[in-house]
């Protein structure tokens, strides 16, 4: 088990210079902001969540989004970075099948080698 650095509501309002109210309310407007909760009901908030917040509101205060139009942008990076992460473990697994093949043929001339020299056609 990991342990990772959480954040009460309050403490990631201070930090972002966001209200305790909209970050509640972004919850519920942005699906990917989930933040922990914990048995009392506390939300607690990871570096991730501070990241996306910060994403958020860029987007809603300096980029003028609107929060559809963030949803929307937030929505396309995620499918973006899906497709590269399937890319390089494409990449991955090509270049292991290269390699795979590279030795599958070496053995096939050791074994071809070995028949030759038992008189073996």
């Amino acid at each position: 088990m990991t342990t990772q650095k959480t954040y009460k509501i309050g403490q990631v309002a201070e930090l972002t210079g966001l209200k305790a109210f909209v970050l509640r309310f972004w919850e519920s407007e942005f699906p990917q902001l989930t933040p922990i909760r914990t048995p009392k009901g506390q939300r607690l908030y990871t570096d991730e969540h501070l990241a996306l917040i910060g994403r958020i509101r860029a987007l809603l205060y300096t980029d003028g989004l609107t929060i559809e139009g963030a949803r929307r942008k937030l929505a396309e990076s995620a499918k973006t970075a899906q497709v590269a992460e399937a890319k390089q473990e494409a990449r991955g697994k090509s270049a292991l099948l290269t390699e795979v093949e590279a030795e599958l043929k070496g053995i096939l001339g050791e074994l071809g080698e070995n028949n030759n020299n038992n008189g073996i056609t």
